[in-house]
Parts: structure tokens; sequence; C-alpha cells
């Protein structure tokens, strides 16, 4: 399709019953995983409809990580390794995305 005009590619698109639309004024978009989300803010988010389903195509400047949750045994099994309090374990936990081993060895490090 390269060299085909804008026009001419919306022509053909609508021919084929594909219909793209752009959404406006998204702030961000969150993708909840099992224990983590990812959050993507300021995208350019496109609907695009084909045969009865939509497609969300999601183009992002900026991805930021977060933990959503760390579970309790996670946290005292940290605590319990390096002797630190209940607030500096999950603090380490969530900068190491929940890697226990991780957590661990930056707390043992320090």
């Amino acid at each position: 399709m390269m060299g085909m005009n804008p026009r001419q590619m919306k022509k053909l698109m609508r021919q084929m019953g594909i219909k793209m639309e752009e959404l406006e004024g998204v702030k961000e978009v969150v993708i909840r995983l099992e224990n983590r989300e990812i959050i993507i803010k300021q995208p350019a988010v496109t609907v695009i409809t084909a045969q009865g389903e939509k497609s969300y195509q999601i183009i992002g400047p900026e991805e930021v990580r977060a933990i959503v949750s760390i579970p309790e045994e996670d946290i005292k099994l940290v605590m319990e390794q390096t002797g630190v309090d209940y607030d500096t374990a999950k603090k380490a936990l969530e900068e190491a995305e929940g890697d226990l081993a991780e957590a661990i060895l930056r707390l043992s490090g320090e």
C-alpha cells in the first residue's frame, strides 16, 4: 500500500468494511496484570472495527510500571531475611517489581 494517498487508503478500507476512529482526550491506559499494572500516559488510541470485532491500537510516549499488590507473605519473608521493618520491605519489593531475590539483595547490600 506504499505510495497510496490517505484518501485512497480510507476509501479502500471502507470498501473492505474496516472503520478506524481516533479516540480524543485519552489521558492514560491501564493494563492490569495479576500482580502489577502497566500505565501508559498520554497515549494515542485508535479503535479499528473490522467484521464486527473491535481492536484497540495504543501508542504511548511514556510507560510507567507500578506494582498493584505485594503478597503479605513476601513482605514478611523479606523482613525475616533482612531484618528490616514492614514499610522498608514493602518498598524494596515494589522497587524490585515483586522480585523477592532482588529485594533481599538490595536490602542486604545497603
